[in-house]
């Protein structure tokens, strides 16, 4: 390969990647992804395909709702642009006892940007009427919110880079590694770029371009298992994404309320396989009409390779619990991986030298998260920690 020039190299075609590879071509740059397998194969293809602005909320700061719901508006565009298949059903979360049923009514009694954006509590009757798959027995009410879409990753992330190269004029280089940078020289396994910066989104492969900016955060992996039915019949539609209690206790919005701890404690109770496995379970559709049924969290910074069946056999019961769906049988599993920063951090934003960026610790907020984060980070509204620990504002580009 010659020698290439860009004025922005982006590294890892994961969705961080291909969030600041739009986000860095709005802004006028000429841009080029690096991404050392053939395709996306990491987190941004193993998980729920779920946006869910709804879970963003921490202790009542809506700034991550926010970039959760704008990253919404590009998933949006996205499937209008090239027809990908997108669900905008939004979510139910489902009660079946009154600790959860408090959770949710303080909830949407304390997030007015919630309730503003059509957060509202549902009776079982209404909840029938809105998804037929939820069992009711037993139901006592939920809360639906219509800022989650739903789109299939696996044909999501793909759709995303050739939408980047055909619109945007975003280039990629597949099966290509980044071995060294010095700027404005980019030493790849296929020659040299030269770039005015680069932004590094290496995703779970986090210890092999600067290892010591991950050094000091203390950064570690979370290990989930997930699987997918059978297609349901054809022409079946799932509706809003489906979670119950469990969920509750998961996502920080729900962390700050004074209901939460009563169900904790209950849940701690009653499901300790549940709880010491991470378990709470969503429930979303593919492009192909499975539904894609998880997960578990198992947090280290080197994970065991091997997926367990007690876990699958847990998250499995607990979603006979609330779905019924006319195929259930499974058809496949697999585990993902991702960073994930200790503390509550929401993300990890560096700049490790003048030009180089690193973007890593979304979590399982990526999908979720990463439009509306590269466009606040291009727009240098966003402190970035520099190679001595300190805060400083990030460059605006």
């Amino acid at each position: 390969m010659p020698t290439q020039n860009s004025d922005v190299v982006v590294v890892g075609a994961g969705i961080a990647g291909l969030a600041h590879a739009l986000a860095a071509s709005k802004a006028g740059h000429s841009v080029t992804v690096v991404e050392r397998d053939q395709r996306a194969v990491g987190a941004s293809v193993r998980n729920f395909g779920l946006v869910w602005p709804i879970g963003q909320f921490v202790d009542g700061n809506a700034e991550d709702y926010d970039r959760g719901c704008r990253s919404k508006q590009v998933w949006t565009q996205v499937a209008a642009d090239t027809g990908m298949w997108f669900s905008d059903h939004g979510a139910l979360h489902l009660a079946y006892a009154p600790d959860e049923l408090a959770v949710l009514d303080e909830f949407v009694a304390s997030t007015p940007e919630a309730a503003a954006d059509g957060a509202r509590m549902l009776t079982p009757a209404e909840i029938e009427q809105l998804s037929p798959w939820v069992k009711t027995a037993g139901l006592l009410g939920g809360m639906h919110s219509s800022t989650e879409v739903n789109v299939d990753p696996r044909v999501a992330i793909p759709t995303v880079a050739r939408w980047l190269e055909q619109k945007h004029g975003v280039s990629f280089l597949w099966g290509t590694a980044v071995l060294g940078i010095e700027l404005p020289r980019i030493q790849t396994s296929r020659g040299v770029i030269n770039a005015e910066r680069v932004i590094i989104c290496s995703g779970n492969e986090f210890q092999q371009l600067y290892p010591e900016a991950f050094e000091a955060t203390a950064i570690r992996r979370c290990k989930l298992q997930m699987m997918r039915t059978q297609a349901q019949p054809e022409g079946w539609n799932l509706g809003p994404a489906l979670c119950a209690g469990l969920t509750l206790l998961h996502y920080d919005s729900f962390k700050a309320l004074s209901s939460l701890p009563a169900l904790r404690e209950r849940l701690d109770a009653e499901l300790p396989f549940h709880r010491a496995n991470g378990i709470h379970v969503l429930v979303s559709q593919t492009a192909g009409g499975q539904i894609t049924i998880g997960d578990s969290h198992h947090y280290d910074l080197t994970q065991d390779p091997f997926e367990t069946q007690d876990v699958f056999d847990a998250i499995l019961d607990y979603f006979d619990t609330f779905v019924s769906v006319p195929r259930r049988e499974i058809a496949e599993t697999w585990h993902g991986i991702y960073p994930s920063l200790p503390d509550g951090k929401r993300y990890l934003l560096s700049e490790p030298e003048p030009g180089v960026s690193i973007v890593n610790g979304l979590g399982g907020a990526g999908m979720t998260m990463s439009f509306g984060l590269a466009q606040d980070h291009l727009a240098g509204n966003l402190a970035v920690t520099t190679p001595h620990g300190e805060l400083a504002a990030a460059p605006s580009h």
